[in-house]
C-alpha cells in the first residue's frame, strides 16, 4: 500500500510543529513528573493522581504518533507558488455564488487545517474534489448530504 501524501500549506505545518512542540516540551514532562510523585505515594490501585497521569500520558502519546505520521506524510506548498492562479488548486481562496445568487467564500487547506465554519474546506472534502481544476465562470455541482448544489466560480485568489 502506498502511502498518501498530505497537501498542507506553511501556516498548516507550522501550527502541527507546535502542537507536537508543545505536547512533547510542555504537557508530557508535567504529566511525567505528577506521575513520578503519584507513584511515590504508595498504593497506585487507588492513586488517582497516579491513574489519571498514567492514562492522559498515554493520550498524549497516541496523538504525538499521530502528529508525527501527519508531518513525515506532509507536502508543504505554498499556494502563492501556484503555477495557473486561473484555475482552483490547493490554496485557493474561492468565492462562489448558487442558483439563488448566494454568496460564499472557501479556502482549499490541507485536511488537517480545515475549518468549515472558518471557510477552509480540506482539500479531500466532496466540495474541495468537484472545484478542483474550475476556472472563472465554471459551473460544478456538488453532492453533499443535504442534496446536490450546483455553484458557479466568482473569483479565484492565491494570497
Amino acid at each position: 500500500m502506498t502511502e498518501r501524501t498530505n497537501p498542507i500549506t506553511p501556516a498548516g505545518y507550522a501550527a502541527l510543529k507546535a502542537r507536537y512542540d508543545h505536547l512533547l516540551g510542555k504537557e508530557r514532562p508535567e504529566i511525567v513528573e505528577i506521575v513520578s510523585w503519584a507513584a511515590g505515594n504508595g498504593d497506585r490501585s487507588e492513586n488517582g493522581d497516579y491513574l489519571y497521569g498514567r492514562k492522559r500520558m498515554r493520550e498524549i502519546d497516541r496523538e504525538l504518533a499521530h502528529l508525527v505520521r501527519r508531518m513525515k506524510r506532509a507536502r508543504v506548498i505554498d499556494p502563492a507558488q501556484q503555477p495557473d492562479p486561473t484555475r482552483v488548486f490547493f490554496g485557493a481562496t474561492v468565492e462562489l455564488a448558487d442558483e439563488e445568487d448566494e454568496r460564499r467564500t472557501v479556502t482549499l487547506v490541507g485536511d488537517d487545517e480545515q475549518d468549515a465554519g472558518a471557510g477552509r474546506i480540506g482539500w479531500s472534502s466532496p466540495m474541495a474534489r468537484a472545484l478542483r481544476g474550475a476556472g472563472l465562470g465554471d459551473l460544478r455541482t456538488v453532492a453533499l448530504p443535504g442534496g446536490s448544489r450546483e455553484w458557479e466560480i466568482m473569483a479565484i485568489c492565491y494570497a
